[in-house]
Parts: C-alpha cells; sequence; structure tokens
C-alpha cells in the first residue's frame, strides 16, 4: 500500500475537490463519524473510513449516485463511519479516475467504494497497489475491477426492467412506448432488453422506441440534461405516450418532456416521483428502483462487521435488489398483475434475458 506524509494527503484530496462527508458539521444527525479520529487500514468498528467516487453527475443526480449516498448516508447514521466523497467529470482520462481513488486512500479511507462500472480498471489497478485497502464497485463483475480485496456489486436490472416494461405495457392508450438509454453498453442494454421483454409478455405487438444517447467512451449520456429532453420529445411525437429512462442524470430531461406533452415518464435506480423535482413528479408513473444504497450499506456494513468477502455479489428481485414503485398511485391498478409476474420472476417460472 501506498503511505503518503498528512500533508500530503491533505493537498492532494484539496486539490481533486474531494467532499469531506464525515466532519461534525456535515454528518446526518445521530452519527458518530465526526468525533472518532482515524481507523486501520480496511478495518472494522467505530471510526471506519469511507470514501465514495461517483460516477458522472455526482451525488445530485437524483438517480443512480443519489442511490449511492443514501447507502453512505445511512451508514453514517446507523454506523457512525466517516465519509469523502468525490465527483467524476465528463470527458476525464482514466488516469483521473485512478488517481481519485488513491487520492481518497492517501487521505486515509481505506475502504473505497466506485460508483459505476467506469472505474473497472482503475479499481482493478488500485486494489493491487493497495492490497491493504477494501474496495467495492458498482455495476461491475468484469476481470478488470476483480482482486481479492474487491467486492463487486451488480444488479438484475433486466428483472425490474421487465416489470416496469410490463405497467407500461398495461397502461399505454396508444400501444407504442419508449425507451432512452444514457450510454449504449452491455449493462444499459439489461435495462433496455428486460423493459421489452415486459411490455411484449403484455402485449406482444407493441410498439418500443429505443434511443440511446452517446456511445463509448463518451458517457456524458448520463449527464445531459437537453440530450435527453429531445430523445423523449421525438418519441411523444412520434405517438409514444410512456417513455422509460435509463440515463442517469440525463432522465430529467424525459421527465421534462413528457410534462409538456402531457405523456407519462418511467423513472429509474430511485424512486424518481420523490425525487424528481416537485413539479414534475405528477408524470412519473413508476419506477424501476435498483437499491443500490442496499448495496454500499451491505459492504460498509460487512467490513465493519469483519464479515467482508471479495468477489461477485448479485442484488436480484428475490433479494430485494431490484423492483417497482408505487409512488403517486398511477400503478395501484395493476399492482396485482404486476406482482404476478414478479413472483413468476422470483419462482423461476419466468426467465427474464439480459442481452
Amino acid at each position: 500500500m501506498r503511505h503518503a506524509t498528512k500533508v500530503a494527503a491533505v493537498v492532494a484530496a484539496a486539490a481533486l475537490g474531494l467532499a469531506a462527508c464525515g466532519s461534525s458539521t456535515d454528518t446526518a444527525p445521530g452519527s458518530g463519524s465526526g468525533s472518532t479520529a482515524g481507523s486501520t487500514a480496511g478495518g472494522g468498528g467505530a471510526g471506519l473510513k469511507v470514501g465514495m467516487a461517483y460516477d458522472v453527475g455526482g451525488r445530485g443526480d437524483q438517480s443512480f449516485n443519489d442511490a449511492a449516498a443514501a447507502g453512505l448516508d445511512k451508514a453514517k447514521s446507523e454506523l457512525g463511519v466517516e465519509g469523502k466523497e468525490a465527483a467524476a467529470v465528463n470527458g476525464e482520462a482514466e488516469s483521473a479516475r485512478k488517481e481519485r481513488l488513491q487520492q481518497l486512500i492517501d487521505a486515509g479511507y481505506t475502504n473505497v467504494i466506485a460508483v459505476g462500472f467506469a472505474y473497472a480498471k482503475s479499481v482493478g489497478e488500485a486494489a493491487k497497489a493497495n492490497p491493504d485497502v477494501k474496495f467495492a464497485i458498482i455495476d461491475d463483475a468484469s476481470p478488470d475491477s476483480a482482486g481479492s480485496n474487491v467486492e463487486q456489486i451488480t444488479f438484475a436490472e433486466e428483472q425490474g426492467s421487465f416489470l416496469v416494461g410490463a405497467a407500461a405495457a398495461l397502461k399505454t392508450k396508444t400501444n407504442r412506448i419508449g425507451f432512452v438509454g444514457g450510454v449504449q453498453t452491455d449493462l444499459i442494454k439489461k435495462f433496455e432488453v428486460g423493459y421489452e421483454a415486459g411490455a411484449k409478455a403484455v402485449k406482444p405487438d407493441i410498439k418500443i422506441d429505443v434511443k440511446y444517447l452517446t456511445q463509448p467512451p463518451d458517457f456524458s449520456g448520463f449527464a445531459s440534461v437537453d440530450k435527453g429532453k429531445a430523445a423523449a420529445e421525438g418519441m411523444y411525437q412520434s405517438g409514444a405516450d410512456i417513455v422509460y429512462h435509463a440515463a442517469g442524470g440525463s432522465g430529467g430531461g424525459v421527465f421534462t418532456a413528457a410534462k409538456a406533452a402531457g405523456k407519462l415518464a418511467i423513472g429509474v435506480d430511485s424512486d424518481q416521483a420523490k425525487t424528481a423535482p416537485a413539479d414534475v413528479r405528477d408524470v412519473i408513473m413508476t419506477s424501476m428502483v435498483k437499491k443500490v444504497d442496499v448495496g454500499v450499506f451491505d459492504f460498509i456494513k460487512a467490513v465493519q462487521d469483519g464479515s467482508f468477502k471479495a468477489g461477485n455479489k448479485v442484488f436480484d428481485l428475490k433479494a430485494g435488489g431490484v423492483d417497482y414503485s408505487t409512488t403517486g398511485g398511477q400503478v395501484d391498478d395493476i399492482k396485482s398483475k404486476l406482482d404476478e409476474y414478479k413472483q413468476q420472476i422470483i419462482d423461476g417460472s419466468i426467465t427474464v434475458p439480459s442481452s
């Protein structure tokens, strides 16, 4: 593991704009992290220090990153851990992600969570260079990030997406729905494929429009409200009356387009009828809830308890890792049907495709 002096760590942290979340002024109510000094590398007990490196959009995206932040906030409140956060920026190089992880470590945050598959190579390299540090990466189970000190946290997004696809098919009045993906990657394809499978399970002849905002290595599709808005506007103008997005912060544009068109949208990751701006919440019919907060909290608690295990941990429908939301009551009339599909997926009578 690479070491640095306290002065170097502080300077480096400041240079990267890392936002401290464990101070007595920033800590969630009830947390004891502000009064506890230090921690052992990767160790458990009071004073555990956790660094979180966000994907593009960072805390405040009302979606994926915020779900991760909620898990850290819960750990601060309930477990008394101290946290420090840093966010990615559009178009940054791989070296920037790797350096962000190392600066968290050098600042003493020796339990590190990387939010998003874009960190895969950086986590793999940082884990090898820092064997005493425990890492978690969200949404990647590739060999790039694997290591004896890495937990790979993944979700069965296709299962949750099946449920909201079924909801869209049950609710559409035009027999045409849409899907907006942030970046065309294998991960986001899982959302699309599951959504299409759920919709076609209800209505085999339904029309589904699909649009991806960017292609790798351009990941700005997760933080481009204007692109999300334009994509959804095109779908509504073509006759779709419900559009599902898996586009991170760009989803705000989908909601704005739905509001202007008098149509409906489906949120992702968080229950966005609770997290989106108040003026668009009424157009969010449901959300595919991906419980990133559960995965984050589970990792932190395991480290603190001394029960950390490296490898891939999958949070599926059976494990409560994905679901659909009911906020606003717009799917209350079809809830029994959705729950039938949910149970069939859990018991294995429906196998949802993921690619």
